[in-house]
């Protein structure tokens, strides 16, 4: 009997070990979670490598991916009274699942963690190359994007609001429960069709994509896009050293007053924002080769936004056509007024404590110093856009008159005729020889027309696409050009264009659709 009871007291007692053990090493997920709570996690421990490894691959960001932070349960069956997870999505790195409240307002959850080897070749994705891509997600700050709502609001630039939440074991997430139960994840509003009630979008009736509005202000000459609000989120694209902002990165908010549309830009995905590449023997040997991988450092210099830009060049070159170096520069000295000091520090405090502790100190210094760069990044920006300029017009009549000056320097201005409307002017600028080499005018649809006026020496290399239909050059009684001939395709399809001089005619068979609005956005990477 004895014997029984000390065999009943160990199996008790290692009962209870094994009871305690399995609730240590139990994390506080599933059944357990309670609406308010929250649980304390890593974004990726596995980024931590060795000393070797750091020395040839780069530190990184690898320290804050593997620091636990504490983020609030969202639970998708209570969240904005009850969200439908609709659609999952994402690029080959990121996993997304897009949410619908009863009003129709849609989210976005994203993962935090990457796996860009998912686009890899089917027979790469289970070797080292596979193992390298994803240990590089550590140049990636996990953490970035929860700041730069309080920057941006106070530049005066639109902006997504991001939380840091993990996503509750929820029966709400149906078919998703599997993949997205349990993960830390950023949660923000999708830019997409009715916000009018967030002023951090603009409070548009109507958000479209940018295959919509560019097609849009291609078409309608009365379409036009908020220049200035554009070039002000570029450049503050620029501070933040985030270069991945090709157009899939925009969303547009529809607006304007009397018969003009406006299209207001509203940027969203920040992942690359504040991108640490370069602090490794080989990965600094690759940012040489790939210009674009601009890291976030202390400066931005001339060759710093050449990189930056190089995603959207195609698109920064067609939207800021019109305006002025002055602008460029108004517009970098107002942010740095915007963004001072105190904005800096009161945006670092939205982050995890954990993170303040590891990176506030580092991105603190960094955004001073990257501020005092920004009119010249402005000036170097300017100069890059303008060294080749191309110069559309829409689907309607167009007419662009070129004036030339005894200085070199050539005014344009585009007018156009809306249907059922006058003819109106919608831009004009003046370029300088000294800053423009090359300057291309593309008429794209319906009667279009050059016009050549002024007294002057050409010193940048003109041309002139009329597009579909028939079109025609006219020359001003005072016309009077010497230096460099301009060039016109012309399509021999009726088109008027007198004989002179000092113009060069090449006869020309466009490609389908070469001069048309489509052809024009296919060919610049904007469709």
């Amino acid at each position: 009997m004895m014997e029984m009871n000390t065999d009943f007291r160990k199996m008790r007692c290692n009962c209870l070990w094994l009871s305690l053990l399995f609730l240590l090493l139990t994390p506080s997920f599933g059944s357990a979670q309670s609406p308010d709570s929250t649980v304390t996690m890593a974004a990726g421990k596995h980024y931590l490598r060795s000393g070797f490894h750091r020395f040839w691959w780069g530190s990184h960001y690898r320290k804050v991916w593997a620091q636990p932070v504490q983020a609030p349960l969202l639970w998708v069956s209570t969240f904005q009274g009850g969200v439908k997870p609709v659609k999952e999505g994402g690029s080959f790195q990121t996993k997304n699942l897009r949410l619908v409240d009863s009003v129709g307002h849609e989210y976005v959850l994203r993962s935090i963690d990457k796996d860009p080897s998912g686009a890899l070749p089917e027979f790469l994705q289970k070797t080292f190359v596979a193992r390298l891509m994803r240990d590089q997600t550590s140049v990636i700050h996990p953490y970035g994007a929860f700041i730069v709502p309080a920057l941006a609001s106070a530049a005066n630039v639109y902006h997504t609001n991001p939380r840091l939440v993990v996503i509750a074991d929820d029966a709400g997430l149906g078919p998703f429960r599997k993949d997205f139960a349990n993960m830390l994840a950023l949660l923000e509003e999708r830019p997409d069709g009715n916000w009018e009630n967030l002023n951090s979008f603009g409070n548009p009736s109507l958000i479209v994509s940018s295959r919509k509005a560019f097609g849009e202000l291609l078409k309608h000459p009365e379409h036009q896009v908020d220049a200035r609000r554009y070039l002000r989120s570029r450049l503050f694209d620029m501070w933040l050293s985030d270069w991945s902002r090709r157009e899939d990165q925009w969303r547009w908010g529809v607006g304007g007053e009397n018969e003009t549309v406006t299209y207001a830009p509203i940027p969203r995905d920040r992942d690359h924002a504040f991108f640490k590449f370069n602090d490794g023997v080989l990965t600094k040997l690759v940012s040489l080769f790939k210009k674009n991988y601009q890291s976030f450092d202390g400066s931005i210099v001339g060759s710093n936004v050449a990189g930056l830009i190089m995603a959207s060049k195609q698109m920064d070159s067609y939207l800021l056509a019109y305006l002025s170096e002055q602008e460029f520069t108004q517009e970098a000295l107002a942010l740095q007024q915007k963004l001072n000091d105190q904005v800096i520090v009161g945006a670092l405090q939205n982050w995890p404590p954990q993170i303040k502790e590891l990176t506030q100190a580092e991105f603190t210094k960094k955004l001073k110093d990257r501020r005092q760069d920004l009119p010249e990044a402005a000036t170097a920006f300017y100069r890059q856009l303008n060294r080749h300029v191309k110069l559309a017009g829409t689907a309607e009549r167009d007419l662009f008159q070129l004036e030339f000056r005894p200085d070199g320097s050539l005014t344009v201005q585009h007018w156009s005729q809306p249907k059922g409307g006058e003819r109106q002017l919608w831009h004009q600028k003046t370029f300088y020889p000294a800053e423009t080499r090359s300057l291309a005018i593309y008429g794209l649809g319906e009667e279009d027309e050059l016009k050549l006026t002024g007294k002057g020496k050409s010193q940048m290399k003109i041309s002139w696409y009329g597009g579909e239909d028939t079109d025609k050059i006219s020359l001003a009684d005072s016309f009077d050009l010497s230096g460099k001939k301009i060039k016109v395709l012309d399509e021999e399809d009726g088109n008027e264009y007198p004989a002179h001089k000092r113009i060069h005619y090449r006869g020309y068979s466009p490609k389908a659709n070469e001069f048309t609005v489509e052809g024009w956005l296919l060919r610049h990477r904007l469709h």
